[in-house]
């Protein structure tokens, strides 16, 4: 009997026992393609001799050392790596262990830069529903997923949630995509402006929404809108690109693509590739001089920050997707994703939606495509096409309750930028039969 308390108790999964590119492979020799990159991490695939020649040889020279007292090479390497591509004004790099604990520093930074600037009053954090930030009780409270939030509830902080902007589900018939995008971008200053326009401390989202939605991006121009509306309040733009970010979308940092730069920027996932844990976030030279020039101390810290082996990793990693022209083939190949799957889904008969950029791909599900109808959540779809997808060799990310936390199933998709034309191929039959068992069952 295993003493590892598991994801679900009621579910047996198998041992992984090895990785070799898009593959994975358990104890019984079984082999399969890993199509999500477990949930949108393995970027670079497994086995990556470079990656894990990297890792060893800072473990040769140094596995640990507390950043109260020293920084370290990996460390510093990385941050200026990361400064150099990153969006406009982003100037400093604060690294973590994963996505949660860097969604959770942003928010503490937040509120901090306003009580430094003497503004105490500013607390209220905005973010959007069905969108996941984390599962730390500050991260748990800033996402917008019901399912997620519902047993914590009694213990999470007080953060409002507007709509996402999601074309799919909510953009009207006869409806331009640009006046949807700022119908939907309208309800960040409608919501500044009932909890008081000098309360609000940040406005937090995924320029695409990954696990709770299925890979969505916002119609052109709605982040422009939203930052616009945040320089009007004076509101920091906190954007999540932890599942989203370092090449998945097409682009280094996903925010590229809208054509904005936030004041706080999370990174994690693809950061390190599943070669160690690592996230970060990121931050404009604005903020951290007011934290400079005011007490000197960020009160946060864990005891792993930047940590020097899974910065050597992350190092590792971003320097072979730039260094090996990874970002256009992200849009080379995920453009053949999306074409595969359009030329496989396209008109069946339970498909709403194939949607996304890059290799970050989601495919939502429903009963009936003329009125999007959903499944009802007894039939557990998405559940049902994980364990048949996994039967049949491939791992795929599945999801329930993509319309409001309940209703609606989709299907997200990752793999890693390596993946080759055969392997879309794979991945598209594979994922065809299952969901063809899932609808019987």
């Amino acid at each position: 009997m295993s003493h590892i308390f598991p994801r679900h108790t009621k579910i047996t999964t198998p041992v992984a026992v090895s990785g070799n590119g898009c593959y994975l492979y358990d104890a019984s020799g079984k082999e399969y393609l890993d199509a999500s990159g477990g949930a949108a991490v393995s970027c670079l695939g497994h086995g990556d001799a470079e990656v894990i020649e990297a890792t060893k040889a800072q473990l040769d020279k140094l596995a640990f050392a507390h950043t109260s007292f020293l920084t370290s090479e990996p460390a510093e390497a990385l941050a200026d790596l990361l400064i150099e591509h990153a969006p406009e004004g982003i100037e400093k790099v604060y690294l973590v262990s994963g996505g949660s604990e860097a969604t959770e520093a942003a928010i503490k930074l937040a509120r901090q830069y306003f009580v430094e600037k003497g503004e105490t009053q500013r607390r209220h954090l905005i973010a959007r529903k069905q969108s996941y930030h984390g599962n730390t009780i500050g991260a748990l409270s800033a996402g917008g997923n019901i399912w997620r939030r519902q047993q914590f509830a009694p213990l999470l902080v007080d953060v409002t949630h507007i709509s996402p902007c999601f074309e799919y589900r909510f953009r009207e018939e006869g409806e331009s995509a640009e006046a949807y995008g700022l119908r939907a971008a309208q309800e960040l200053e409608d919501e500044i402006l009932r909890l008081g326009s000098d309360t609000v401390m940040a406005f937090m989202a995924e320029p695409v929404v990954g696990a709770t939605l299925g890979a969505v991006p916002a119609v052109e121009g709605y982040f422009r809108r939203i930052r616009e509306i945040c320089d009007k309040y004076g509101v920091l733009l906190i954007l999540d690109e932890v599942m989203c970010g370092m090449g998945r979308t097409g682009h280094l940092f996903a925010c590229e693509a809208d054509g904005v730069s936030p004041d706080i920027l999370c990174i994690a996932k693809g950061l390190g590739g599943g070669y160690q844990p690592i996230g970060a976030m990121l931050c404009s030279g604005e903020i951290y001089g007011t934290i400079e020039t005011g007490s000197g101390f960020f009160q946060h810290g864990h005891t792993y920050l930047g940590h020097p082996v899974a910065a050597a990793a992350g190092l590792a990693v971003v320097s072979a997707i730039l260094d090996r022209q990874l970002i256009p083939r992200v849009r080379e190949m995920g453009g053949k994703l999306d074409a595969a799957l359009q030329a496989r889904f396209g008109q069946h008969p339970n498909v709403g939606d194939i949607r996304g950029r890059g290799l970050f791909r989601g495919i939502e599900l429903v009963k009936n495509r003329e009125t999007k109808e959903p499944f009802a959540p007894s039939k557990r779809l998405a559940a049902k096409i994980k364990a048949a997808a996994m039967q049949g060799g491939l791992i795929c990310y599945p999801m329930s309750g993509t319309i409001d936390g309940q209703s609606g199933d989709h299907i997200l998709l990752a793999p890693p930028y390596i993946i080759e034309d055969e392997q879309i191929e794979e991945l598209v039959n594979k994922l065809e039969v299952a969901i063809s068992a899932a609808l019987v069952n």
